[in-house]
C-alpha cells in the first residue's frame, strides 16, 4: 500500500465523482475539485456560507453545495466554470437537498417537512410535492432512475406516492399499512418496494410498483423491532437487522424467512474464524527516532497492531445497554453486502468492537473481527470481496477470504481515521479524519 499527502476537509465533506475522475472536498465555504490521479486542484469555487452537504450529479458534470443554515443551495458546473446557479428557499428554510437521478433536477426539503421543492436546471421551472414525512428514509429512487417513492403523512395516516421522474407526475398513491412509517427502499431491480414501521412495531411490508401489497412480515410483537434494512445486490435477499440482536433473511420468491443469524456472546462454531486485534508496544532505537517522530512525535515508544486467530470457543466483548435511556445501544445497527452478493457484514451495537462476516451461499458465520476499539465505519470494495474498516485510531483494517491485515497510516502528525470509503474502481481507499483526508492506494498484488 501507498499513501498520499494529507489534504484538508471540513465536516467529512469529500465525494468522488461517479465517473471516478474527480474528488470534491469542502473546507468551510470553499469547494475544491481535484484530479483523482494527481490530487491537483482543477477547479476552486467560493460558496456564500459554510457548506453542510455536497453531492455530485449522476453524470459528474455538476456539483451541489447546500448551506442549510442559510436555506441556500449553489450548483457549480465542471464544463463551464463561470456558470453557477443559486437556489434560495427563503424563510421556509432547508433541511435536505439532493439530486434527482437525471442530474438536472434538485429536490429540496423545507424545514418541518412542509414540502419538497423540485427545481429544474434546464427549464428553470419549479414544482412542489406536499406532505413529505419526516422519517429515517422517506425518499428513494429506483436504480434506473425512472421512479421515486415518497413517504407521506396525511390526516394522521401514512401514505406512499410513486412519481415518474421524467416529468414528476404521480403514478401511484396508496395508503401504507403502517402505524408510523420509518423508511422505504426499492430493491436493486426496481420491482419491489420495502416499507418498514417504526421500532415500536415490528412490521415489514413489500409492495409492487403499482401499489399492491405483496407480503408482510413480523418476527415478534414486543416493542423495539426493526433497526436497519438492506437489500442484496441481486435483489435475491431482503435482510432485516433487529433490536433483538438478530439478522433475518427473507427470500424474494415467498418473502418468508429462510435464515436467522444470531450474534452470541460465545462463539463455538468450528468453521468460523475469530481474528483478534492485538497491540504491542515497540521501543524505538535512537537510530530510528528521526523517522519515528514523523508519526508519533517525541515518544520513544510505538504501538503496533496485528491480528491473531483465536481458538474456539471464545467470548466476544459485550456492553450491557442502559434500557432506561432513549435509543439504547442494542441490536443490529449496520449491515452491508459485498458486491458479488457472497458475503454480508453486520455490526451489533452491544458488541461494538466486533464485526461479523457471514457466508451468504452457505448461510453461516464465516469470520468475526474483534478490534481493540469500537468499529466506526466499514465498507466493501465495489469490485472485489474485500472489506475495509476503521475504529478511530491511526490504522485501517482489511479483511478478505484470505485473511486480515492491520495497516498504520504513515502520515505526518496524528491521523485518526474516523470514516472511509472506496473509490469506484476499488484501486484506492479515501480515509477521513476529523479535519483531514488522505488516499490509500492498493498495490498491484492487493488488486487481484
Amino acid at each position: 500500500m501507498n499513501f498520499s499527502e494529507v489534504l484538508k476537509q471540513s465536516n467529512q465533506l469529500c465525494k468522488v465523482s461517479p465517473d471516478g475522475k474527480y474528488m470534491a472536498t469542502c473546507v468551510q465555504y470553499r469547494l475544491m475539485v481535484r484530479d483523482i490521479n494527481t490530487l491537483q486542484i482543477v477547479h476552486l469555487y467560493s460558496c456564500m456560507d459554510q457548506v453542510m452537504h455536497v453531492e455530485w450529479s449522476a453524470d459528474s458534470l455538476f456539483i451541489l453545495c447546500a448551506m442549510y443554515k442559510r436555506g441556500l443551495v449553489q450548483v457549480w458546473s465542471l464544463e463551464q466554470p463561470d456558470w453557477h446557479c443559486k437556489i434560495d428557499e427563503g424563510s421556509i428554510g432547508l433541511v435536505s437537498s439532493r439530486w434527482s437521478p437525471d442530474g438536472r433536477h434538485i429536490l429540496n426539503t423545507t424545514e418541518f417537512h412542509l414540502r419538497i421543492t423540485v427545481w429544474s436546471l434546464c427549464t428553470k421551472s419549479v414544482s412542489y410535492i406536499k406532505y413529505p414525512k419526516a422519517c429515517q428514509k422517506g425518499m428513494d429512487f429506483t436504480s434506473d432512475g425512472r421512479y421515486m417513492a415518497l413517504a407521506e403523512r396525511r390526516e394522521c395516516k401514512d401514505y406512499i406516492s410513486v412519481f415518474v421522474c421524467d416529468d414528476w407526475h404521480l403514478l401511484r398513491h396508496f395508503e401504507s399499512e403502517t402505524q408510523d412509517l420509518a423508511g422505504l427502499e426499492w430493491s436493486p431491480n426496481g420491482c419491489v418496494l420495502a416499507v418498514w414501521d417504526s421500532c415500536l412495531e415490528y412490521k415489514m411490508l413489500l409492495y409492487s410498483l403499482d401499489g399492491r401489497l405483496l407480503s408482510s412480515y413480523s418476527a415478534y410483537e414486543w416493542s423495539l423491532g426493526i433497526k436497519c434494512v438492506t437489500w442484496s445486490p441481486s435483489s435475491q435477499f431482503l435482510v432485516i437487522g433487529s433490536y433483538d440482536e438478530k439478522v433475518r433473511i427473507l427470500n424474494h420468491i415467498t418473502w418468508k424467512k429462510i435464515k436467522e443469524f444470531e450474534h452470541p456472546g460465545t462463539i463455538s462454531i468450528s468453521k468460523a474464524v475469530v481474528f483478534k486485534e492485538v497491540e504491542k508496544s515497540v521501543v524505538v532505537g535512537r537510530d530510528d527516532l528521526s523517522i519515528h517522530q514523523l508519526t508519533v512525535g517525541n515518544s520513544l515508544f510505538s504501538t503496533q497492531s496485528k491480528y491473531e486467530i483465536i481458538e474456539l470457543p471464545t467470548q466476544v466483548p459485550v456492553i450491557k445497554p442502559d434500557l432506561d435511556r432513549a435509543n439504547p445501544k442494542i441490536g443490529i445497527s449496520a449491515m452491508a453486502f459485498s458486491a458479488d452478493n457472497r458475503y454480508l457484514a453486520t455490526k451489533n451495537d452491544n458488541m461494538p468492537q466486533s464485526l461479523w462476516v457471514w457466508d451468504m451461499q452457505r448461510l453461516c458465520l464465516l469470520a468475526v473481527l474483534e478490534q481493540t476499539a469500537p468499529v466506526r465505519c466499514f465498507n466493501w470494495d465495489p469490485c472485489r470481496p474485500r472489506l475495509a474498516l476503521c475504529t478511530g485510531n491511526t490504522r485501517v483494517y482489511l479483511w478478505s477470504p484470505a485473511g486480515c491485515v492491520s495497516v498504520n497510516v504513515p502520515v505526518e502528525g496524528s491521523f485518526q481515521v474516523q470514516s472511509l470509503f472506496w473509490h469506484c474502481s476499488g484501486n484506492s481507499l479515501i480515509l477521513l479524519s476529523k479535519e483531514q483526508l488522505c488516499l490509500c492506494y492498493m498495490d498491484s498484488d492487493d488488486k487481484k
